[in-house]
């Protein structure tokens, strides 16, 4: 077990990518922070807290609920109305992006409605792509084997990212 990130690594991450979002949607009166399941819904309210600090603008942090094995079995539910993300300036986060399977499945939910933009945040990018999606945001991007894994861990006082 190697680790990538330390506790201290992984909140300057975190803070240096809820800064780009505000660099990045400062048009924006309203950004909609959609966290998958896990690690990403944590991600994306520590993000909504550094935006709210730093900016006038209003966040609105909204749970995604994917099967990340088979995303194609089950549907995918938010946890905020289909309604509130009408031409919405949508960020779609998670803690590893490899294949791209999830955040794929995910974004086509949003493909299924008229929004007005989506990007896309990974705290750790491992350039393992099956499926056609790039993170627009990201903490720190790896080379890793295909049968090396990366397990993220956030707690409030002891995350840690590590390669298995």
């Amino acid at each position: 077990m190697n680790n990538i990130l330390n506790h201290i690594e992984i909140q300057q991450k975190i803070t240096r990518l809820a800064h780009q979002i505000i660099e990045n949607s400062f048009e924006e009166s309203i950004i909609h922070i959609g966290g998958i399941c896990g690690n990403g819904i944590l991600l994306a309210e520590q993000f909504a807290e550094i935006i709210r600090v730093h900016s006038d603008q209003k966040v609105v942090v909204f749970e995604i609920n994917v099967n990340k094995d088979e995303p194609w079995k089950d549907p995918i539910v938010l946890s905020i109305e289909d309604s509130e993300l009408k031409n919405a300036y949508i960020i779609l986060v998670d803690d590893v992006l490899n294949s791209g399977k999830t955040m794929q499945y995910a974004l086509m939910k949003f493909l299924e409605r008229a929004t007005k933009s989506i990007k896309t945040v990974a705290l750790v990018d491992r350039t393992h792509r099956r499926y056609p999606i790039k993170a627009d945001f990201v903490g720190i991007s790896l080379s890793t084997t295909m049968k090396e894994r990366v397990e993220v861990t956030l707690c409030e006082n002891d995350s840690k990212a590590f390669l298995v």
